[in-house]
């Protein structure tokens, strides 16, 4: 948890330790060993810093006031100072918008905490493994927003549970589960628009329409742009502009439309230059967006259309994207270059990609995966394949997940 909101804070080892008056190594323990012998005044001191609520790292909620009466003086007033510069731009500003107060003792901000936690790990582990943790946490939020008894407490928390929903979808997607991603989309904005949180409203509509252009729904998916862009007003952040756009140029590719595809693009290269990387994302994202991910996005339009050159031109710019830790979207990146080198008369090419990027939805357990690779497969025609399309036929043939 240390790690995670350091991380989300843009704050490094060494910074930490400063502020708290330990050592860069004795942070590199903490977030690193296995067994859960800390100190607990340095946990303490950590977690006060990062502001998260004691609580939520095994502490008992008076422990990190304390932490910050011990020490030397010189640790006392570093540790102040940059506290108070924490609080002026909140380490958190991904995970939260809106202040704890008594009434909810923080519960809408530990349980975004987790969400955000459960979004993370959704790179590296299989949906089927994630989605019964995140719907019994999804249940807990709504149980918790239901028996709330202020108004503005039910607001924090249907904000939660709104995110809590999409991840919920997002996973189901995953599986190859359309239908049950389409419910729990329809119940994030439901939530997001009782939270009255106009971007998370913007956002979860946004994810829908990312569905739906995937889905080959592209008059749908441009609806829910539109509807998207109409939360947002007239000067919205560069982030949920650059995002809309890409999903907007899907849904053109979808439909076949190369030029308003093209034109979206540049819209979305234009506004991810107005993104400000030194700061985090605006909640409700979690991860950073970047010209790299309109390059990516271009990428995966090619394959739609069908656009060799657009793939190539895309590949070296998409690289960080294609190197992130991330390993599904990896392997469905590898499945667009797959259709770029299709199109362009590559076979060896296409399905030694395609077979690399099943291996990586198999040992996920991805049913968007292996579908999208079932795709690639039908989009070759031949009497006579050659034997790398047969093996790749066999290493297909009987996967049900």
């Amino acid at each position: 948890m240390i790690k995670l909101a350091r991380i989300d804070a843009g704050v490094s080892q060494k910074q930490l330790g400063q502020a708290c008056g330990i050592s860069q190594s004795a942070i590199s323990r903490m977030e690193n060993q296995r067994v859960a012998t800390y100190d607990m005044t340095h946990l303490a001191r950590a977690a006060t810093y990062l502001r998260i609520p004691p609580r939520l790292v095994g502490l008992a909620d008076h422990t990190a006031v304390q932490a910050a009466q011990d020490g030397t003086d010189v640790q006392r007033r570093n540790f102040l100072a940059v506290a108070g510069a924490v609080a002026a731009t909140p380490a958190l500003t991904t995970l939260t918008t809106t202040p704890a107060t008594a009434a909810d003792n923080g519960q809408a901000e530990t349980l975004r905490l987790a969400t955000s936690a459960f979004r993370r790990m959704d790179g590296s582990t299989p949906s089927r493994h994630l989605a019964e943790p995140v719907l019994a946490h999804l249940r807990l939020t709504q149980t918790l927003s239901r028996e709330a008894e202020h108004e503005g407490q039910r607001t924090r928390l249907a904000a939660v549970g709104s995110e809590a929903a999409s991840l919920a979808g997002w996973l189901s997607w995953d599986m190859g589960d359309y239908g049950s991603a389409r419910t729990w989309y329809g119940t994030a904005i439901k939530a997001a628009q009782r939270s009255c949180d106009r971007l998370l409203t913007a956002y979860q509509l946004g994810s829908l329409a990312q569905l739906e252009a995937h889905a080959d729904n592209p008059a749908q998916g441009l609806s829910l742009v539109r509807s998207a862009r109409n939360q947002l007003g007239q000067e919205p952040p560069a982030i949920a502009e650059a995002w809309l756009s890409t999903i907007e140029a899907l849904g053109h590719a979808s439909a076949g439309d190369q030029q308003s595809a093209d034109q979206s693009l540049t819209h979305a290269a234009r506004a991810s230059r107005k993104i400000t990387t030194e700061q985090p994302p605006p909640w409700p994202w979690v991860f950073a967006f970047s010209e790299n991910k309109v390059a990516a996005a271009r990428l995966t339009c090619g394959a739609r259309l069908g656009l060799p050159r657009w793939v190539a031109e895309a590949h070296d710019a998409a690289g960080a994207v294609l190197t992130s830790g991330h390993e599904k979207q990896r392997a469905l990146l590898t499945l667009d270059i797959a259709f770029g080198h299709l199109a362009a008369g590559r076979l060896d090419g296409a399905f030694a990609l395609a077979t690399r990027a099943v291996e990586t939805g198999l040992r996920y357990r991805s049913g968007r995966i292996v579908e999208r690779a079932r795709t690639l497969r039908r989009a070759y025609t031949s009497p006579t394949p050659a034997k790398i399309v047969r093996d790749f036929d066999e290493r297909l043939h009987g996967v049900y997940l």
